[in-house]
């Protein structure tokens, strides 16, 4: 089988993916909506964030585990007024 070769893709420069200001202030425990899709969210409790804070780990309600979300995914946290 032929290998295809991808010319320049190493050239590119790396786009440093940065956190939206809000989720600088997010702290373990507090209760989030994350927002996937326009239609589609779910509620959690915030489990583990990076210290950039361009990684939160949620832990969705219900019992339906626990999900990375990254700053690049396109995904919305939202801090829950209690």
């Amino acid at each position: 089988m032929a290998k295809r070769k991808i010319s320049g893709l190493y050239e590119a420069p790396i786009r440093r993916a940065e956190p939206a200001e809000h989720w600088k202030q997010l702290r373990q425990g507090d209760r989030v909506s994350v927002k996937l899709a326009p239609g589609y969210e779910d509620r959690g409790s915030v489990d583990a964030v990076s210290g950039d804070h361009s990684i939160v780990w949620v832990n969705l309600d219900g019992g339906r585990g626990r999900t990375l979300v990254h700053c690049a995914d396109g995904v919305e946290i939202v801090r829950q007024e209690s």
